[in-house]
Order: C-alpha cells, then structure tokens, then sequence
C-alpha cells in the first residue's frame, strides 16, 4: 500500500512538534534574594554557602544594622544574617584541614550609622564546622585583639596547601583607590608558622596590577601563581621561586586588570598539572585616567603545562567567543570548565576611569556563559551553544560556585561603593540570586547512596550508588571527581580543584569502587565533594573529609 507522499510529511512533522526536546542548561531566578550583596561565596557544607560582603547599609539586617555576613541555604533558597565584626569587604578565604572556614584579611574602614565594624586589614573569621542543615546556631568567630594577621592585608589570596594550612599571599595594606600602590609584597600562613611573613620578590616585580594573585597548590606541594602578567612555581619549603613564561601578549589578568584562572583537572596516575588563564586585558598598567569602560577586554585563553616539556613550550593561546573581564572559571564535574560572568570592556574596581558608567569602570556585561572542554583539540574547546542567557549583568564584586547538588550558585554584582538601587542605574547593587542549572539536573541521575565520613588517602573503597536504567550500558564513560568547591571571589575561585579518581562499577550496577588520591599534595587534606558522573550525568555530590580531619599542619 502507498500512502500519500505529503500527508506523510505532515504527520512526521507533528511527531516531531510533539515530541519533548532533550533538557538544556537553564538560569532558575530565585525567589529570596541575598540580602546582602553576595561578593565572597564558599560553601561550607552540604547545604550551606557563606556569603560576604563590605560593611556598608545592604537590607539584611542583625542586631539593628545592616548584616555584611550571610548564610545561604541551598535546600530552601532563602539567607539568614551572619554577626560580622570586622570588614570582610574584598578579603580571601578558603576551608582548613578540619574543615573550619577561614576568612582573611579586608577592608580597614567603617560605614556611618554603623559604630560596631572594626577594620578588616587583619582580620580572621572563623566559621567552624556546622552541623546544622539550616545553619541554626551556627555563627562566625572573631577576636582581632588576639587572632589577626602578621601584616595588614586587603585583596589578598588564600588556599588550601599540603598539610591543610592557608597559604596567604600578597595584597595591599590600605584602601587602595586603583593598583596597588602600598603592596604587602610578602607571604604568611594561617595557622601561623612563622613569626613573620615572607618577602616576595615575585609581588614585587609583579606592581601596581597585582592584586588577588592568582595562585594554585601543584600536586608536588609547590605553588603556581599569577600576578600582573607574571607567573612562577614557588616552593613553600625552599622558600624559592622559579620564574616561569609571562603571559602571552601583553595580557595582564590581576585585579584591577582582571582575567580569571584554574587548575585543570588532575587525573591518575601521573596527576600532570595544567594551568588556564582566561581574559583581563591587553594594556600597560597606564594611570586610570587614561584608561576607558570601552576599552575592549582581551578574549585570549592561554594554557600552560607544568611539566620541563610544557615549561620549555611554554603557553598555547586560544581564545574565547568575546572579550572577557572579570570572567570566573569554575569546573564542572565531568572536567569541563565554566566561563561565567564578567564584561566585555574596561576594568575592575569603582568610579576611576572618566567615561565610568554610573560607577562601574567596566561596560557591556557578558549575560551567556560558555563551556571549555580541556580534552578537545585547540580551537575548539569553547562553545555556547545551548547556553541561556541570565538577564542580570555580573560584573564587579560578583561570585558564582559549583554546589553539592551540581549546579552553580550565582549571586552578587556591585560596582558601587555602598548599596546602590533604582530605576535607570545600569549596573545597579545585585541582591538577585539564580543557579546554573546543568542537562543532568532535569533527568535520572546517578546517586551515590552512602559513603565514609572520612577517606584515607591511597585507600579503595566500595560504595552503594543507584543508576537509573539508561546509564547502565556496559561501555558507559564513568568518571568519579574529587572536588574542593573552592572560594569565589573578585573574579578567582580559589583553591578549587579536582581530582579525578580511578573508579569501577560492579557487574550488578549496585556499588562503585575507587582509589583515592596517594597523599595530600595531590589533594590538600580537608573537606572534598565527591561526584559520580556517567555519560555526563552527574550525581549530586557526597560531601566527606579528606584525609584526617585533623587540625593543621597535619601531613598525609
């Protein structure tokens, strides 16, 4: 039997209107806003992210003032106030060992109506293990009479390093109007090891565009680290540097300049580091009022292997879909990269160019992320296909962070010196609050059902995990990701990482089996979210303790 060629045609095309398209990444616009504007982000536990902001008159409020300290719950979406005293505006923080939140450093002034702040220079604030999925009782500790920094620091960095203590690197010792021209050019730990901190020769080369350097733990215990467009590999227990290759092209990526950067994943058995350095600006560090919203951010992505061979060939440069400043690199857990956030032209910091843009220094906010797949072929790497856009300009003082439950948490944008609102203001203070949200959140997932609180380092463990029907096929691609969340802010997620594990499913589909990383250079002993994914499926993430769970310095 024949049938007709066209009412064919047309039935073919009705199928295909009704059926359900495959699930993309989409922006979710939260109903709660922030309260506060959200500038620093960490997650400190499975359900919760700090969030920080300057001392200033934002709307959440604690104790009849304004709240510059916030909990975030992921479960629920809605924030509670965090009781700060000190000025946490543009400091650095990352998780210890014991898995205890450090915040460091900050800004030395105080907000009219607001009597109770006390500068941030030095500050420390500690937020200890919460229990609580809520977040209920669980509050910030500081005592800057006793527990401070050896030197005043403001933009600094912080990671996580070898035995589970803070490196502390660089920053400026007052309230800088643009580059650092008061550099505190010296490294010191949290705990503390020494009496006093360390020079850097390297921060000294590396002025005036040198602050929140970015700087990365190598899996050797060394570090990797980025200022201006300057890059070594400093040996924390020599105390040396090796200089390495500048960034390609003039391009400068360190706040006010700001670019972004990561460590690639780092898989078994050899765990060969790879760098990323993303966007900033072509320029010489000229006097800002020099400077545009228009100048045209770079769109170079330049990438370097850790390695005498990668060294020698130094940087491989690529480049993104559009200039970038102000960027964030985040990874996902199959080892792709996010690009986030950001603008097309000018600079970080507030008010110093003439053209600024009510406030803001920068212009022509980045609203579609893309995505960096590393094991592609250069050139092409980077796609936004598929990719929405937010809708909310993330610029200055903006964060976003991979969550537990596999998505990224994007909050925050200001470039104005205190709270800033209202009807025609084009880069306004953000109180908006969105995730990211992945494919893999809108079909069956994997699940990881149970795992030890804590792991031991060169360990196999067999866990129970549960696979939906359709990511059970023999020759799945499985991959299992260990993962510091990291700290966002200022454009940098400091002390993110991931570690990829080897990892077996059983014949039955019913347990997982994986070999931790050898020791705590490769994976700095502390809190870690371990992810299942199959065939690009993420599971939501088992939140455990790497290592110990000791105090630092605690080497394993």
């Amino acid at each position: 039997m024949q049938w007709p060629l066209l009412p064919l045609l047309s039935l073919f095309a009705s199928l295909a209107a009704a059926a359900p398209s495959a699930p993309g990444w989409r922006f979710d616009l939260k109903a709660e806003r922030s309260g506060i504007v959200a500038l620093e982000a960490i997650v400190v536990s499975p359900t919760l992210v700090v969030f920080f902001d300057r001392a200033s008159d934002d709307p959440l409020q604690i104790n009849n003032h304004s709240a510059w300290g916030a909990l975030w719950n992921l479960e629920t979406s809605t924030v509670k106030p965090l009781d700060v005293l000190t000025n946490s505006f543009c400091a650095s923080g990352a998780l210890l060992s014991n898995g205890t939140m450090a915040s460091l450093g900050g800004d030395p002034r105080g907000f009219p109506g607001n009597p109770d702040i006390e500068p941030g220079l030095q500050g420390i604030r500690i937020f200890e293990p919460c229990a609580s999925p809520t977040g209920d009782g669980c509050t910030l500790f500081e005592d800057p009479q006793t527990l401070h920094l050896l030197e005043p620091r403001w933009y600094p960095s912080s990671i996580r390093i070898f035995d589970g203590s803070l490196l502390i690197v660089g920053g400026t010792h007052v309230n800088e109007n643009f580059y650092n021209t008061h550099p505190a050019n010296t490294f010191e730990f949290f705990p503390p090891k020494e009496d006093k901190p360390r020079p850097s020769a390297f921060l000294a080369r590396s002025l005036p565009a040198n602050l929140f350097p970015r700087i990365f733990a190598l899996p050797d215990g060394k570090v990797f680290m980025v200022a201006d467009n300057q890059t070594i590999i400093y040996d924390i227990e020599a105390n040396t540097e090796r200089i390495l290759p500048d960034i390609p092209n003039n391009v400068r990526v360190t706040n006010p300049i700001d670019g972004s950067a990561i460590l690639l994943p780092l898989s078994p058995p050899d765990f060969i580091p790879e760098v990323l350095v993303c966007g900033g600006t072509q320029t010489d560090p000229l006097d800002p009022s020099l400077l545009s919203s228009q100048t045209p951010a770079t769109s170079q992505c330049s990438r370097i292997t850790l390695t005498e061979e990668g060294i020698a060939k130094g940087w491989e440069v690529e480049h993104m879909l559009e200039g970038r400043t102000m960027p964030e690199l985040v990874h996902l857990p199959n080892g792709q990269v996010l690009i986030a956030n950001g603008a097309r032209s000018g600079f970080a910091a507030i008010k110093q160019v003439p053209d600024a843009i009510g406030n803001s220094n920068s212009d022509h906010a980045v609203l579609v992320p893309s995505i960096y797949t590393p094991d592609r072929p250069l050139g092409r790497r980077i796609s936004n296909a598929g990719m929405p856009s937010s809708g909310i300009a993330r610029v200055y003082h903006s964060s976003i962070t991979l969550t537990p439950q596999g998505n990224f948490l994007v909050a925050g944008s200001n470039p104005n010196a205190n709270t800033t609102v209202g009807p025609g203001i084009k880069f306004p203070s953000e109180f908006r609050v969105q995730t990211l949200d992945p494919p893999f959140m809108f079909v069956p997932r994997p699940k990881i059902l149970s795992t030890p609180k804590k792991l031991g380092f060169n360990k196999t463990f067999t866990v129970p995990i549960s696979l939906p029907l359709e990511l059970t096929r023999a020759d799945a691609k499985v991959q299992v990701s260990l993962m510091d969340l990291g700290f966002s802010s200022h454009a940098f997620h400091s002390s993110a990482r991931l570690v990829f594990m080897d990892a077996k499913i059983s014949g039955d589909r019913k347990s997982l089996t994986f070999t931790t990383p050898p020791n705590g250079r490769v994976f700095p002993p502390g809190p870690a979210t371990v992810f299942l994914t199959i065939d690009d499926v993420s599971s939501e993430g088992a939140w455990v303790m790497m290592g110990s769970g000791n105090p630092p310095p605690t080497l394993e």
